[in-house]
């Protein structure tokens, strides 16, 4: 999986260098899918299909590809921050899981601009780079810094964010808005960030995050409290203290 990362990273690596040349299709309302990106999944689909050619793959671009191996699929996301990389932002990842009978057991997040790598694997830790990692120890909310995404035009219910983002910001540190919640989720698993929401991701955003999150100690949920995260697109994550204060905060705002 690391190595699949890094092989689609360099094209992307280089196409971020010339975002001048590069060629944009429009997606959707503030939604782009570009040539890079494109590029990307077919290397993704081709070196993992090579070392396990029966499983399944879920991609952002290609869409649900059956396997003959009906217990395993890839859950990938070839280009997650494609509004930061069109607009020169050194934040945005490959992002791969592994799912086992329903069960996410591997992970990786890469940021090819930054060489950061995130990676996991169930009941083994999850860890940046070589450094194993750990959510944060902060207890408050007070003290919590925390992340979002903000819905964009065309897409999510910005009356209802705001009034979320109303109950949040009077109880917290600080609120961040990054624009890849991949690694917004990485973020929560090195306690970089104590907490995390966001509505309306699709499962290529959120699946290798979520094992990142657990084996760092952390906790998740989707809005309502429930854990069929992938299929509900919400999620409120962070650590054991943090995450259940946050959920409360945002179910006040409903």
């Amino acid at each position: 999986m690391t190595d699949a990362a890094r092989k689609a990273g360099k094209g992307l690596s280089r196409d971020f260098g010339e975002l001048e040349h590069l060629q944009v299709t429009r997606k959707g309302l503030a939604d782009f899918v570009t040539s890079a990106d494109t590029k990307a999944e077919n290397i993704l689909r081709e070196e993992l299909s090579r070392v396990r050619p029966g499983y399944g793959f879920l991609g952002e671009e290609c869409g649900m590809v059956e396997g003959t191996d009906k217990s395993h699929r890839w859950i990938v996301d070839p280009l997650d921050g494609t509004t930061n990389f069109l607009h020169a932002i050194p934040h945005f990842a490959v992002n791969i899981a592994l799912e086992r009978e329903g069960v996410i057991v591997a992970a990786v997040t890469y940021n090819p601009a930054t060489g950061d790598l995130y990676w996991a694997e169930k009941n083994k830790g999850a860890y940046h780079n070589d450094r194993r990692l750990r959510v944060s120890a902060r207890k408050s909310l007070e003290e919590a810094l925390i992340a979002t995404g903000i819905p964009f035009l065309g897409h999510g219910q910005h009356g209802r964010f705001l009034k979320e983002l109303h109950q949040v910001t009077q109880h917290v540190a600080g609120v961040r808005r990054f624009g890849a919640a991949s690694l917004d989720l990485a973020f929560v698993a090195a306690g970089r960030f104590d907490g995390f929401w966001e509505r309306d991701l699709a499962p290529w955003d959120l699946a290798a995050g979520l094992l990142l999150v657990s084996e760092a100690g952390g906790l998740w949920a989707d809005m309502d409290g429930g854990t069929d995260v992938l299929a509900s697109g919400g999620i409120v994550a962070g650590n054991a203290e943090i995450q259940p204060q946050l959920a409360a905060r945002l179910k006040a705002a409903a």
